[in-house]
């Protein structure tokens, strides 16, 4: 049941890549407002999500959960109702703010209900789930959309969270026990404030740069982002120091698996983020293909992903990191030939010829995402294990906010204001091209991942039962 929220989370970033030209024409939105309704949800997502686990670590992993899936619900509701671009960009900050509080009670609540021997399968099927909500929010999202139930169109992939949701805080709140760390740990306000600060003055300008002709005042907090973040850095050392519980815990990277971790996680998601963004807006604007046949061109992608992420959790405990590795060397040879295809082909491809290869990206990547947290956590110490895993996950939903926001500057921007469908074949090209870029990156990191010990599990926080 847990995983449920896991799904809805990743399924509910992705899901409006889909549907994107059908609200665009429904409620009139520019290009930018579709980043700000994209990158808006991932923003808020990673921004809150450390802090998250420090509520559930505190009060109780139960209590927040459920709280979270509510205001999940909720936003979802009203994402659906929203009629104007500045309604559904508001609502979508708030349905990432409610995954930010239910998201992280899914691993601490792994770590209180499996023994430590169980856990790194719990975790590995919690890194399944990740991919698999990723990628059926473009094969469902398309279904929905093109379904068109009761008229409600794009609607539909926001009132679809409703049901599930309210089911989900129910069955929470009689099934799942309430337990909370026995540290219970501080709330770092300033620290939080300034990481969020520093993340947004990056990512605002990288989402409305291209859209606004890139003016002064977008250019300056973007280039202001690293010195904040240096701030923000230097006081949370400064916290640990005098004792305190950072919520950027920089003791972290002394762990090379966690170093080197944080890189593939960085670098993976920014590919996996801007890969499904990319394809679909090339399928559905460069080839025309309706919302549900776009959609169903990811289902080879969700396939391979799902052989390889079920039939490779025995060698995640066994070998780790030399998985990821493994995997990554898949996913970069799949799409270095689908560059490949796509550049000798021209205008001539086709749907048909882009599937067989989405099938090979999705074993590439069964293999690297449901063993990517384990294996980054192979070193951490047992005791910072939950905010090594905050860490972790906030660094992968930033990326997947920056890597849509990157992609979309580059991809609209190649396109020009008058695109045609070899205009379209040369943006996609520039996007595989970088992501191949991100994931010989990814595979140099993956190298200095160490391979954990025979049967060790991810470590893992101390909780108590209340």
């Amino acid at each position: 049941m847990i995983l449920v929220a896991s799904f809805m989370g990743l399924f509910d970033v992705f899901v409006v890549n889909v549907a994107a030209p059908d609200i665009q024409a429904d409620i009139h939105t520019t290009s930018a407002d579709l980043q700000l309704v994209i990158g808006g949800y991932s923003f808020a997502y990673a921004a809150f999500l450390i802090t998250g686990g420090r509520l559930g670590d505190r009060y109780s992993y139960r209590r927040l959960f459920a709280i979270g899936m509510a205001i999940f619900t909720i936003a979802s509701a009203l994402c659906g109702l929203s009629q104007t671009p500045v309604e559904l960009i508001v609502a979508r900050v708030a349905q990432g703010f409610g995954a930010a509080l239910m998201v992280p009670q899914v691993l601490a609540l792994i770590t209180s209900l499996f023994p430590p021997a169980e856990r790194h399968k719990a975790l590995a099927w919690f890194g399944v789930t990740i991919g698999l909500g990723a990628i059926a929010g473009q094969v469902l999202g398309g279904a929905l959309v093109q379904l068109d139930l009761f008229g409600w169109g794009w609607r539909t992939i926001f009132f679809v969270n409703v049901p599930i949701g309210l089911v989900t805080v129910l069955l929470a709140e009689r099934l799942l026990p309430d337990s909370r760390s026995a540290a219970k740990p501080q709330l770092d306000v300033p620290g939080v404030i300034g990481v969020t600060l520093a993340l947004g003055m990056a990512l605002i300008p990288l989402t409305l740069g291209q859209s606004q002709g890139w003016p002064w005042w977008l250019v300056a907090p973007l280039v202001a982002s690293p010195v904040v973040l240096a701030i923000a850095a230097r006081y949370e050392r400064g916290l640990a120091q005098r004792g305190g519980q950072p919520v950027l815990d920089l003791s972290l990277f002394k762990a090379r698996s966690f170093s080197a971790g944080i890189v593939v996680n960085i670098a993976v998601f920014l590919y996996f983020g801007s890969i499904l963004l990319g394809l679909t807006l090339f399928l559905q604007r460069g080839l025309g293909l309706s919302a549900l046949d776009a959609g169903l061109c990811f289902a080879p992608l969700g396939v391979g992903f799902a052989i390889t992420s079920l039939v490779g959790r025995p060698l995640i405990g066994k070998y780790g990191a030399r998985v990821v590795t493994g995997g990554l060397v898949v996913a970069f040879l799949a799409l270095a030939g689908q560059l490949l295809d796509i550049h000798l082909s021209g205008e001539a491809t086709t749907a048909w010829r882009i599937a067989p290869i989405f099938f090979a990206i999705g074993i590439g990547n069964g293999l690297v995402i449901p063993a990517l947290i384990g294996a980054s956590l192979t070193d951490v110490a047992p005791a910072k294990a939950g905010a090594g895993a905050g860490t972790l996950a906030t660094g992968q939903q930033f990326a997947t906010a920056a890597g849509v926001a990157v992609l979309s500057e580059i991809f609209f921007a190649t396109i020009g204001s008058h695109p045609t469908e070899h205009s379209y074949l040369k943006a996609i090209q520039y996007v595989l091209a970088l992501d191949a870029g991100l994931l010989v990156v990814c595979f140099v990191a993956s190298l200095f991942m160490p391979r954990p010990r025979a049967q060790q599990a991810a470590p893992t926080p101390v909780t108590e039962v209340a």
